[in-house]
Protein backbone atom coordinates (compact mmCIF):
# COMPACT_ATOMS: atom_id res chain seq x y z
CA UNK A 1 0.00 0.00 0.00
CA UNK A 2 1.22 3.50 -0.77
CA UNK A 3 -0.03 6.82 0.54
CA UNK A 4 0.10 10.09 -1.38
CA UNK A 5 -0.43 13.20 0.71
CA UNK A 6 -0.91 16.34 -1.33
CA UNK A 7 -0.53 20.01 -0.46
CA UNK A 8 -1.48 23.16 -2.30
CA UNK A 9 1.97 23.64 -3.86
CA UNK A 10 1.90 20.39 -5.81
CA UNK A 11 0.06 19.14 -8.84
CA UNK A 12 -1.09 15.77 -7.54
CA UNK A 13 -1.25 14.18 -10.99
CA UNK A 14 2.39 15.07 -11.70
CA UNK A 15 3.39 13.99 -8.20
CA UNK A 16 1.87 10.53 -8.62
CA UNK A 17 3.46 10.09 -12.04
CA UNK A 18 6.80 11.13 -10.54
CA UNK A 19 6.57 8.41 -7.86
CA UNK A 20 4.97 5.57 -9.82
CA UNK A 21 5.80 6.46 -13.41
CA UNK A 22 2.09 6.42 -14.24
CA UNK A 23 -1.32 6.63 -12.60
CA UNK A 24 -1.81 3.29 -10.76
CA UNK A 25 -4.77 1.19 -11.86
CA UNK A 26 -5.73 0.42 -8.26
CA UNK A 27 -6.07 3.41 -6.01
CA UNK A 28 -8.42 4.71 -3.36
CA UNK A 29 -9.21 8.35 -2.68
CA UNK A 30 -10.08 9.56 0.80
CA UNK A 31 -13.55 11.02 0.25
CA UNK A 32 -13.96 12.90 3.54
CA UNK A 33 -12.70 16.44 4.05
CA UNK A 34 -10.14 16.07 6.84
CA UNK A 35 -7.66 18.71 7.95
CA UNK A 36 -4.30 18.03 6.33
CA UNK A 37 -2.39 18.53 9.61
CA UNK A 38 -4.48 15.83 11.26
CA UNK A 39 -3.78 13.52 8.35
CA UNK A 40 -0.04 14.11 8.69
CA UNK A 41 -0.28 13.41 12.42
CA UNK A 42 -2.11 10.16 11.72
CA UNK A 43 0.37 8.95 9.10
CA UNK A 44 3.28 9.68 11.44
CA UNK A 45 1.55 7.78 14.25
CA UNK A 46 0.85 4.89 11.88
CA UNK A 47 4.50 4.77 10.83
CA UNK A 48 5.68 4.69 14.44
CA UNK A 49 3.34 1.94 15.69
CA UNK A 50 4.41 -0.43 12.92
CA UNK A 51 7.90 -0.63 14.41
CA UNK A 52 6.95 -2.71 17.46
CA UNK A 53 3.54 -4.12 16.59
CA UNK A 54 2.44 -7.30 18.40
CA UNK A 55 -0.76 -8.68 16.86
CA UNK A 56 -2.06 -10.53 19.93
CA UNK A 57 -1.50 -7.63 22.32
CA UNK A 58 -3.30 -5.17 20.06
CA UNK A 59 -6.30 -7.42 19.51
CA UNK A 60 -6.53 -8.17 23.23
CA UNK A 61 -7.16 -4.49 23.98
CA UNK A 62 -9.14 -3.60 20.84
CA UNK A 63 -12.31 -2.71 22.77
CA UNK A 64 -10.47 0.10 24.54
CA UNK A 65 -11.08 2.37 21.55
CA UNK A 66 -14.64 2.67 22.92
CA UNK A 67 -13.44 3.64 26.43
CA UNK A 68 -14.01 7.39 26.75
CA UNK A 69 -12.16 7.47 30.10
CA UNK A 70 -8.92 6.45 28.41
CA UNK A 71 -6.56 9.31 27.46
CA UNK A 72 -7.11 10.43 23.86
CA UNK A 73 -3.47 9.85 22.87
CA UNK A 74 -3.68 6.20 23.94
CA UNK A 75 -6.86 5.66 21.97
CA UNK A 76 -5.36 7.32 18.89
CA UNK A 77 -2.38 5.00 19.12
CA UNK A 78 -4.66 1.98 19.43
CA UNK A 79 -6.66 3.03 16.35
CA UNK A 80 -3.41 3.25 14.37
CA UNK A 81 -2.27 -0.13 15.71
CA UNK A 82 -5.54 -1.83 14.76
CA UNK A 83 -5.38 -0.24 11.29
CA UNK A 84 -1.87 -1.65 10.83
CA UNK A 85 -3.00 -5.25 11.25
CA UNK A 86 -4.07 -7.36 8.28
CA UNK A 87 -7.04 -8.55 10.30
CA UNK A 88 -10.74 -8.46 9.43
CA UNK A 89 -11.71 -8.35 13.11
CA UNK A 90 -9.56 -5.23 13.59
CA UNK A 91 -11.30 -3.63 10.60
CA UNK A 92 -14.74 -4.52 11.96
CA UNK A 93 -13.85 -3.04 15.35
CA UNK A 94 -12.97 0.33 13.84
CA UNK A 95 -16.05 0.13 11.61
CA UNK A 96 -18.22 -0.51 14.68
CA UNK A 97 -16.77 2.54 16.41
CA UNK A 98 -17.67 4.75 13.45
CA UNK A 99 -21.34 3.83 13.74
CA UNK A 100 -21.53 6.19 16.74
CA UNK A 101 -18.23 8.09 16.90
CA UNK A 102 -17.21 10.93 19.18
CA UNK A 103 -16.69 14.16 17.30
CA UNK A 104 -13.08 14.62 18.42
CA UNK A 105 -11.99 11.15 17.22
CA UNK A 106 -14.25 10.67 14.21
CA UNK A 107 -11.79 11.83 11.54
CA UNK A 108 -8.95 9.89 13.17
CA UNK A 109 -11.08 6.75 13.08
CA UNK A 110 -11.99 7.40 9.42
CA UNK A 111 -8.29 7.50 8.53
CA UNK A 112 -7.71 4.30 10.49
CA UNK A 113 -10.59 2.54 8.73
CA UNK A 114 -9.27 3.63 5.34
CA UNK A 115 -5.79 2.27 6.11
CA UNK A 116 -7.23 -0.99 7.45
CA UNK A 117 -9.36 -1.42 4.33
CA UNK A 118 -6.37 -0.79 2.08
CA UNK A 119 -4.25 -3.38 3.88
CA UNK A 120 -6.98 -6.01 3.63
CA UNK A 121 -7.61 -5.29 -0.06
CA UNK A 122 -3.89 -5.51 -0.80
CA UNK A 123 -3.69 -8.86 0.99
CA UNK A 124 -6.83 -10.36 -0.54
CA UNK A 125 -6.08 -9.17 -4.08
CA UNK A 126 -2.34 -9.82 -3.75
CA UNK A 127 -1.50 -6.41 -5.21
CA UNK A 128 -0.42 -3.07 -3.81
CA UNK A 129 -3.06 -0.39 -3.45
CA UNK A 130 -2.39 3.35 -3.48
CA UNK A 131 -4.15 5.64 -1.01
CA UNK A 132 -4.52 9.28 -2.11
CA UNK A 133 -5.50 11.82 0.51
CA UNK A 134 -5.98 15.59 0.36
CA UNK A 135 -7.54 18.06 2.74
CA UNK A 136 -10.65 18.45 0.61
CA UNK A 137 -11.11 14.74 -0.13
CA UNK A 138 -12.88 13.51 -3.23
CA UNK A 139 -15.60 11.37 -4.71
CA UNK A 140 -14.98 7.96 -6.24
CA UNK A 141 -11.86 8.30 -8.39
CA UNK A 142 -12.03 12.09 -8.58
CA UNK A 143 -10.49 14.75 -6.32
CA UNK A 144 -12.13 17.84 -4.87
CA UNK A 145 -10.60 21.28 -5.52
CA UNK A 146 -11.34 24.79 -4.29
CA UNK A 147 -11.01 27.41 -7.03
CA UNK A 148 -11.15 31.19 -6.67
CA UNK A 149 -12.00 33.20 -9.79
CA UNK A 150 -11.32 36.94 -9.70
CA UNK A 151 -13.30 39.75 -11.30
CA UNK A 152 -11.43 42.51 -13.14
CA UNK A 153 -13.30 45.23 -11.31
CA UNK A 154 -13.61 45.75 -7.57
CA UNK A 155 -17.41 45.72 -7.63
CA UNK A 156 -19.43 42.61 -6.84
CA UNK A 157 -20.55 40.52 -9.78
CA UNK A 158 -23.85 41.46 -11.40
CA UNK A 159 -26.59 38.84 -11.60
CA UNK A 160 -25.79 38.42 -15.29
CA UNK A 161 -22.11 37.80 -14.51
CA UNK A 162 -23.05 35.22 -11.87
CA UNK A 163 -25.31 33.41 -14.33
CA UNK A 164 -22.58 33.36 -17.00
CA UNK A 165 -20.01 31.98 -14.53
CA UNK A 166 -22.39 29.25 -13.33
CA UNK A 167 -23.38 28.20 -16.81
CA UNK A 168 -19.97 28.31 -18.48
CA UNK A 169 -18.12 26.51 -15.69
CA UNK A 170 -20.76 23.79 -15.40
CA UNK A 171 -20.72 23.23 -19.18
CA UNK A 172 -16.93 23.28 -19.46
CA UNK A 173 -16.26 20.98 -16.50
CA UNK A 174 -18.88 18.49 -17.65
CA UNK A 175 -16.91 17.98 -20.88
CA UNK A 176 -13.97 16.75 -18.77
CA UNK A 177 -16.03 14.40 -16.55
CA UNK A 178 -15.91 17.03 -13.82
CA UNK A 179 -18.56 18.91 -11.89
CA UNK A 180 -19.20 22.03 -9.86
CA UNK A 181 -20.41 21.00 -6.40
CA UNK A 182 -20.86 24.48 -5.01
CA UNK A 183 -20.31 28.08 -6.07
CA UNK A 184 -20.38 31.17 -3.85
CA UNK A 185 -19.96 34.83 -4.76
CA UNK A 186 -18.44 37.40 -2.42
CA UNK A 187 -17.13 40.82 -3.40
CA UNK A 188 -15.39 40.35 -6.76
CA UNK A 189 -14.63 36.66 -6.22
CA UNK A 190 -16.36 33.50 -7.36
CA UNK A 191 -15.44 30.56 -5.13
CA UNK A 192 -16.08 27.06 -6.46
CA UNK A 193 -15.84 23.56 -5.07
CA UNK A 194 -15.24 21.18 -7.94
CA UNK A 195 -14.74 17.45 -8.47
CA UNK A 196 -12.23 16.49 -11.16
CA UNK A 197 -10.42 13.34 -12.37
CA UNK A 198 -6.71 13.02 -11.63
CA UNK A 199 -5.78 13.01 -15.30
CA UNK A 200 -7.46 16.32 -16.12
CA UNK A 201 -5.27 19.43 -16.40
CA UNK A 202 -6.89 21.82 -13.93
CA UNK A 203 -5.02 24.78 -15.34
CA UNK A 204 -6.23 24.16 -18.90
CA UNK A 205 -9.86 23.52 -17.95
CA UNK A 206 -10.20 26.70 -15.92
CA UNK A 207 -8.38 28.82 -18.46
CA UNK A 208 -10.88 27.55 -21.04
CA UNK A 209 -13.88 28.25 -18.78
CA UNK A 210 -12.66 31.77 -17.98
CA UNK A 211 -12.09 32.45 -21.67
CA UNK A 212 -15.67 31.34 -22.40
CA UNK A 213 -17.01 33.63 -19.68
CA UNK A 214 -15.05 36.59 -21.02
CA UNK A 215 -16.80 36.30 -24.36
CA UNK A 216 -19.70 37.92 -22.48
CA UNK A 217 -17.88 41.10 -21.50
CA UNK A 218 -14.26 40.34 -20.60
CA UNK A 219 -15.01 40.73 -16.88
CA UNK A 220 -12.74 38.01 -15.36
CA UNK A 221 -9.01 38.01 -14.77
CA UNK A 222 -7.19 35.11 -16.38
CA UNK A 223 -5.34 34.30 -13.17
CA UNK A 224 -6.99 32.14 -10.53
CA UNK A 225 -6.21 30.15 -7.39
CA UNK A 226 -6.57 26.38 -7.01
CA UNK A 227 -5.99 24.30 -3.89
CA UNK A 228 -7.03 20.86 -2.65
CA UNK A 229 -6.02 21.56 0.96
CA UNK A 230 -9.07 23.52 2.19
CA UNK A 231 -11.73 26.06 1.28
CA UNK A 232 -10.20 29.53 1.43
CA UNK A 233 -11.86 32.60 2.92
CA UNK A 234 -11.92 35.93 1.10
CA UNK A 235 -9.30 37.17 3.56
CA UNK A 236 -7.02 34.23 2.73
CA UNK A 237 -7.53 34.79 -0.99
CA UNK A 238 -6.54 38.45 -0.63
CA UNK A 239 -3.49 37.53 1.44
CA UNK A 240 -2.40 35.04 -1.21
CA UNK A 241 -2.79 37.56 -4.03
CA UNK A 242 -0.89 40.18 -2.03
CA UNK A 243 2.02 37.79 -1.45
CA UNK A 244 1.94 36.80 -5.11
CA UNK A 245 2.26 40.45 -6.18
CA UNK A 246 5.20 40.92 -3.84
CA UNK A 247 6.87 37.85 -5.36
CA UNK A 248 6.32 39.20 -8.87
CA UNK A 249 7.85 42.55 -7.93
CA UNK A 250 10.91 40.78 -6.56
CA UNK A 251 11.13 38.41 -9.57
CA UNK A 252 10.32 40.29 -12.80
CA UNK A 253 10.60 37.11 -14.90
CA UNK A 254 8.20 35.19 -12.68
CA UNK A 255 5.13 33.78 -14.44
CA UNK A 256 2.28 36.12 -13.60
CA UNK A 257 -0.44 33.49 -13.59
CA UNK A 258 -1.35 33.13 -9.93
CA UNK A 259 -2.19 29.45 -10.01
CA UNK A 260 -1.74 27.21 -6.98
CA UNK A 261 -2.06 23.44 -7.42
Amino acid sequence: MGAIKNNSEENIFDRIREIFGKIPENYNILEEQIDIDLQMEYFEQSRQVKQDLVHGEVMHKKELIFDETLPEDERKKLFAQLASLEDVEAFRTIEKYLKAPETRLKNWAILALQESRMLLESKLLDENRVFISTGLGGKGTRLRYFVAIIGKGKDTFTELHKKVIRNEFEICLKIYDSEVEKIDFMENYAMLLTIMPLQVSIRDVFKEAIQNCNEYGNFLKTNFIVTNVKELTVSEIKDFLKKQKQTERNSPTNNKEENQQ
